[in-house]
């Protein structure tokens, strides 16, 4: 399966930036470096969990789980995010410890050339991964390394402005620079995990999907009422991971010709067939009423 893959993509890169960063850091007396090396550490660890999720969810309804296994997809992004929310927090402290004590010394030669290594690698994986996505983990994992790759710009640029200081004689605000950089680019990533909480309480919550979303269901529904005639479509939707909850009650007027269950039947398959075609898992409830007030 391509989520599969991709997932297992981001793990293995994750793996090998873990460990690079961590010696990398600790050989230019980096604590930014390290940080990203410790962030890439816990993605290793937090990817597998997506990957274990992601079969979970594809294994679909049984007698235990009747509606299906999606809501394990939100569960592990927020896992993940509140994860990275946490260490982001804690890198912060970190810097602020070293501003206070002094700064730190670092190789800022080594450290540019990491920097600018961390920020095309992060930028491909996320793009590879984002073009490639078909399930919110893999989205939310995408956003992780289009986030690093953001960080590690920044960090680029910190390190490029502490070998100015450094050629100008000023090694002393140059040791500042470096947990100024952990403190910024903290606060700077801590909106991705943020964001990704939002999203995955939102569904898990139940509450209307994404508006991009949302206004495609629309559009297949009220393409269905048109073409039967019917007077009204109420629609009422949630996302779950890849599965889109649809409950829509048809309005049957005079101008329609829908009037016997075999009519119903073949709404309800014209609808699934649209539905469909969006790319969503989706658990479709069809009911129809000559009166509006139970549409509601």
């Amino acid at each position: 399966m391509r989520d599969q893959r991709l997932l297992l993509l981001s793990v293995w890169v994750s793996a090998g930036f873990a460990v690079v960063s961590s010696v990398w850091g600790i050989l230019s007396g980096s604590s930014m470096i390290v940080f990203d090396g410790l962030y890439s550490f816990a993605s290793v660890g937090l990817s597998v969990l997506a990957v274990m999720a992601l079969r979970f969810a594809r294994r679909g309804p049984d007698e235990r789980f009747p509606w299906g296994r999606e809501a394990a997809e939100p569960v592990v992004v927020i896992f993940k995010a509140g994860i990275l929310a946490a260490l982001c927090v804690y890198a912060a402290v970190q810097g602020v410890v070293d501003i206070v004590a002094g700064g730190r010394d670092v190789e800022v030669g080594w450290a540019i050339v990491y920097a600018a290594l961390a920020t095309v690698v992060g930028l491909a994986v996320g793009v590879v991964l984002r073009r490639g996505a078909g399930s919110d983990l893999v989205k939310a994992e995408a956003a992780e390394w289009l986030g690093d790759a953001l960080l590690s710009a920044l960090v680029l640029v910190g390190f490029v402005v502490a070998a100015v200081l450094v050629s100008s004689d000023r090694s002393d605000l140059a040791a500042y620079v470096d947990p100024a950089m952990v403190v910024l680019g903290s606060v700077v990533f801590l909106k991705v995990p943020v964001t990704l909480v939002i999203g995955g309480m939102r569904e898990l919550l139940v509450m209307s999907p994404p508006a991009p979303v949302l206004e495609s269901l629309q559009a297949v529904v009220e393409s269905v009422r048109e073409r039967y005639a019917f007077d009204d479509a109420v629609l009422r939707a949630s996302k779950i991971g890849g599965r889109v909850d649809v409950e829509v009650a048809f309005v049957v007027g005079s101008q329609s010709e829908v009037r016997t269950v075999a009519d119903c039947d073949g709404v309800r398959g014209d609808l699934h067939d649209r539905l469909a075609e969006l790319g969503y898992e989706e658990s479709v409830t069809a009911s129809f009423t000559g009166d509006a007030r139970w549409a509601e």
